[in-house]
Formats: C-alpha cells, structure tokens, sequence
C-alpha cells in the first residue's frame, strides 16, 4: 500500500515457549541502553540462562566475538525450541499498567525507507560508535530484538479517525477485551499483556489509519539509526527495509518524559565546582536528600544543573556567563536548542569548562538517580542531576528538523525486552 505516513505491516513474531523457560518475566530485560551497569547486565545473564540479555548485551573478550556468540545463542534457541515463530502473521497489541499507569500500542514492523523521511521524527543526535557496535549486532544475528517506542497522534485535524470499526484505537481496545498470548509481572511492577491481531480486516484498519499519520522516536534513536545504516546497505530490500516499533497512541495514553543523569567517573566534584564557579553562579543545596536537591530545578529559568558526589553533598549550578555562552553555544540553532540544559551541559560545561573527553570511559548516562548517585560516589566522580525536558519542546525541535544533544530525554514507559522478537531471514 503506498502511503504518505506511517507504513506499518504485521509478521510473524518470535517469542519464548513458556513450557521451556517458565516465568517469562525471569526472561525479559530492559531495554540494552538502560541496562548499563556492569552489575546490572551479570544479574540479567544469572537471572536465567535464557535472560534475552544474552542477546542483545553478549558479553566476551571483543566486540565481534560477542556479535557471534548473540547470533550463535539466537540459533540455539530457535532450534530447541526456546524461542519459536509464530504460525500466522500479526500485529501486536501490547499492554503494561502499574498503579495509576496505562499504556497500551501496537507492535509492527515499520518501513525505513523513504517516504520514512520527515514520517518519523528523530528528536536526539546518536554517538556514531554505538550505531557501529549496534550494526555489527544486527548484521550478525538477523533479528530485530526490541522494538523502538514511538508515539503518534490518532486524533489530529489532519487525520481524523473516520473508519467505522474505530481505527487503531478501536482494534486496540477489541483485543484487550480476549485472553491476551501472555501475561506476566516484571520486577520492577509493571504488568505486561500481549495480543495478536491476525484478523485481515483488523490489520486493513490499523493500515490504513496509520498510513498518514507522523511519529516521534521516543526512545530507540540508536536502534533507528542502526536499523536504516544496515537496510541501507541492503539496498532497503525486504525484510531489512523494515524494523521492530511499539506505536503507541499519545492522545489517548501521555507518554511519560523523565530526565536522564550523566555521571563523570575522572571529575571529582570539588574540581567540577571550582572549574565552574568562573562561569556559573554557584549553591550549596541544605540538604542530604537527591529529591529535594532536584526540586531546587524546578523554578529556575535556564539552564541549570545539580552537581553532587553522590554522598549527600549537592551543589546547584545556574546563571550561566552570558559570555561563554555565545562563544560555545552553536548560534545557527533555534534560541529553544540554544537554551537546553543539556546542550549546554555538552557545549559549554563539559566541552569548554571540564574539557571532558566525548567518550564513554569520560561520560556515563543514567536513567535511574540512585544508579548516578552511586556510581558517582563509588568512582569518586560527579553526577550531574538533570531535569526533564517537556515533550511540547521535543516535538516542536523535531518538526523544525533539529535534533538535542543525545540522551536529553528518557521517555516512558518503555517496552520490556524479549516478549516478540523479529527474525530477517527472510522465511
């Protein structure tokens, strides 16, 4: 079907047999950029031999041995009947809740190629090196092995839901209301569900009310960027022309827009305090709780940070020399680029004031504050607190075509890891 939008096509999907590993919770992982601490990825690979981490984090003595042994252990799986295709092609309707949270969208696998341009937004700049690394992983196994999360609007002006089986949204709510093909609690509370949608007027539907609609990348740059390299390099040939989304509805379930930390392992805080206080006005927060260091963000206009040693001293960083930043802050972007906090963090602090090396031994990311706040104080380093950024902001910059410096943004919930897997070999 040609279309101007979003071109989302079902497959035949590949998930764990129950019978073979039990609890499919013991097997699934977050996705590979939030499992990031060392000990983090040794509790996923003990967890269970079948933890899909093997997978999409290998672990061995380089790079290539560790692509190898992913798609030796994806090959292992399939032929023991771990993982098994399923018999019909889907869409995939995907459900998690915890408390007072609900999101529910539909896993597919989603052209890149062109008319892809400006259909999908990108919102953040990826690090060439982790799209090398994510390539090779790819090439190697054959499978897409988490989806990326997207978020698109089902009731615009422009795209009215106008289909008299309810669109998207209606399949969507047709199928919670069946047995789902799993259900499962993770560790961290969230419940998750799962249905396939096989019916072909149902996935008519879910066609056509995509097909002209836009998406932002929510979380999953890396995992676009890498996706469209290797197609590219396939000559956007079937099945490398697609790759695994979770589209979910944003006018009917807000995504969640949280910040994501930096921790710097080789910057004491007394050094990162004394650099910066030529530049910055500097604070001493009273206080030994990170919650409360982070409320001081809340009410301060532009950019402005916390720096702690991740033992209870805090330090709030504003004001910024009007100065330095004209000299280090790339006038040719939009005044709301220019003001960001962490296109700040990355031009100004660590390129000019810290001189911190762009490399992943200089600068850690960190969703989760007390994962930052103890690396911190166990590397003798500084974290450097973030705030949210608003999604208004992201998808005002990513409709202008203008991407924020990486990790600005942790969008949420995400997809758990390891429920459907997309194989590209082509059967």
């Amino acid at each position: 079907m040609l279309s101007d939008g979003l071109d989302l096509a079902p497959f035949r999907g590949v998930r764990y047999v129950p019978e073979r590993v039990g609890d499919i919770a013991a097997v699934t992982s977050p996705p590979y950029d939030v499992v990031v601490r060392p000990d983090g990825v040794d509790a996923l690979h003990t967890s269970d031999p079948h933890n899909v981490v093997r997978l999409i984090l290998p672990q061995a003595v380089d790079q290539g041995a560790a692509t190898r042994e992913a798609a030796r252990t994806l090959d292992r799986w399939l032929h023991d009947g771990v993982l098994a295709r399923d018999g019909r092609e889907a869409l995939y309707v995907y459900e998690q809740r915890r408390g007072g949270t609900l999101q529910r969208g539909v896993i597919g696998a989603l052209r890149l190629s062109p008319p892809a341009d400006g259909v999908v937004l990108p919102h953040e700049d990826v690090m060439t090196q982790v799209v090398a690394e994510r390539s090779a992983l790819l090439r190697e196994t054959a499978a897409n092995l988490e989806p990326l999360l997207l978020g698109y609007r089902g009731e615009t002006a422009a795209a009215p839901c106008a289909d008299p089986l309810g669109g998207t949204a209606g399949v969507v709510d047709r199928a919670v209301l069946r047995p789902p093909l799993l259900a499962t609690t993770t560790e961290d509370g969230f419940a998750h569900r799962l249905w396939a949608v096989t019916d072909p007027a149902e996935l008519r539907t879910v066609t056509e009310d995509l097909a002209h609609r836009t998406a932002l990348i929510a979380d999953g740059h890396h995992r676009w960027a890498t996706s469209r390299r290797v197609a590219q390099e396939r000559g956007n040939r079937p099945p490398w022309d697609r790759t695994l989304v979770l589209l979910v509805d944003t006018a009917r379930y807000p995504l969640q827009v949280r910040a994501i930390h930096r921790v710097l392992p080789r910057l004491p805080l007394d050094r990162a305090v004394a650099a910066a206080a030529r530049w910055f006005r500097v604070r001493e927060l009273d206080t030994t709780d990170a919650g409360a260091a982070l409320a001081a963000l809340t009410d301060v206009d532009g950019p402005a940070f916390v720096l702690t040693d991740g033992a209870g001293t805090y330090r709030l960083l504003d004001g910024p020399d009007a100065d330095l930043l004209h000299r280090t802050v790339d006038p040719r972007y939009p005044e709301t680029w220019r003001r960001l906090d962490a296109t700040v963090l990355h031009a100004t602090l660590l390129g000019e004031v810290w001189r911190v090396p762009d490399l992943a031994s200089d600068i850690a990311y960190l969703h989760d504050i007390d994962a930052a706040l103890e690396q911190a104080a166990r590397r003798g380093g500084t974290a450097v607190l973030m705030r949210p950024v608003g999604e208004r902001t992201v998808l005002d910059l990513a409709r202008q075509g203008v991407t924020m410096p990486r990790k600005s943004t942790s969008f949420g919930p995400k997809p758990a890891t390891g429920l459907v897997l997309r194989l590209l070999d082509e059967s």
